[in-house]
């Protein structure tokens, strides 16, 4: 009996230990979608350049 009983602690806390790693996994892959919509709306705002065929440089357009 005791045996069985360790073996079920034991899958009763592999249990519990994968829910918080399931749960920090959706945390912290929340975090990176918020920081990469930041990321994608400040490139927005970038400014485009354009080459400039007479001189080979780019130049803002």
């Amino acid at each position: 009996m005791p045996p069985l009983v360790l073996i079920a602690l034991g899958v009763l806390g592999g249990a519990a230990l994968l829910r918080l790693a399931t749960k920090e996994g959706r945390r912290v892959n929340r975090e990176l979608d918020e920081i990469r919509e930041q990321e994608a709306s400040d490139s927005n705002g970038a400014v485009r350049l354009r080459r400039d065929p007479q001189t080979g440089t780019y130049r803002p357009h």
